[in-house]
């Protein structure tokens, strides 16, 4: 069903993008291999709490979370949450979260190491879909908000 979430959110979107399916995509690497495409296309999508609330962020498959920059920007430690918890708060599993068909609105930040691929490659809800998206689009369909917050 949550593949059915973000294929509704696309729909109401008017956006005609194939979701595309595999038998693993649920890690970079296995969704890398599956695209045949380098790891830093891959958007991740990591939840993350902040106190009570929850803002996810994305960025390239091959870039890990500066822990000094994640604090400066939001006050606080990078704390993920566990995987009962994420499917509650997003409504995708663990290796489907996306930023699309959440059952609850959720900020949404982009990371700068996203804007070096023209297009990227975000999970669709399942740990076996994916759908590609230009970064412009992915920033337009997230109304995300751009961020440094990945080592360099």
């Amino acid at each position: 069903m949550s593949v059915e979430s973000v294929q509704e959110f696309l729909r109401q979107k008017n956006k005609d993008i194939e979701i595309l399916t595999f038998e693993d995509t649920s890690t970079v690497a296995k969704a890398a291999e599956s695209l045949g495409v380098p790891q830093g296309e891959i958007a991740k999508s990591l939840l993350f709490k902040i106190q009570d609330s929850f803002i996810m962020l994305l960025m390239a498959g091959d870039k890990r979370i500066d822990n000094r920059k994640f604090k400066d920007n939001f006050n606080a430690k990078a704390k993920m949450p566990d995987a009962e918890e994420v499917v509650a708060v997003t409504g995708h599993p663990v290796g489907g979260v996306c930023p699309f068909g959440l059952i609850q609105p959720i900020p949404i930040y982009l990371d700068y190491s996203l804007k070096a691929y023209p297009c990227v490659f975000p999970a669709a809800g399942a740990p076996n879909s994916a759908i590609k998206l230009k970064v412009e689009e992915l920033k337009e369909l997230t109304d995300g908000q751009w961020i440094d917050v990945t080592q360099a």
